[in-house]
């Protein structure tokens, strides 16, 4: 049996593949209590826009953002893994995911400001 290093690019990918799947699983019910609150009228839903307007409902919004690119590229990197050739090059395809999420919470950062 292989023993797994807590220091190998895999394991430190999969504890953050996880735990930005847990961060979007943890959104699902803000989310529909939102739409819920659509339902209610649009009294109801402008009360709940007001205080989404806070700033750190902002900073949690830029930080779900990033939590989906790096759930999204992280599992586009275990699909590279298991169908290519792909397991000699963790380190470089980690960092190509971290940057990718980066540039995509960026991105958001600036069209939001």
């Amino acid at each position: 049996m292989m023993r797994v290093s807590r220091r190998q690019p895999g394991f430190i990918a999969a504890i953050l593949h996880r735990l930005s799947g847990l961060a979007l699983a943890i959104f699902l019910p803000v989310h529909f209590l939102t739409l819920a609150t659509a339902l209610r009228g649009a009294d109801a839903l402008d009360a709940f826009l007001a205080v989404a307007a806070h700033p750190a409902v902002k900073a949690s919004e830029l930080a779900l953002i990033i939590a989906m690119a790096v759930h999204l590229t992280l599992g586009l990197r275990v699909l590279a893994i298991e169908f290519l050739d792909f397991r000699e090059k963790t380190l470089a395809a980690l960092s190509a995911c971290c940057a990718i999420a980066l540039c995509v919470g960026l991105a958001f950062l600036i069209s939001a400001g």
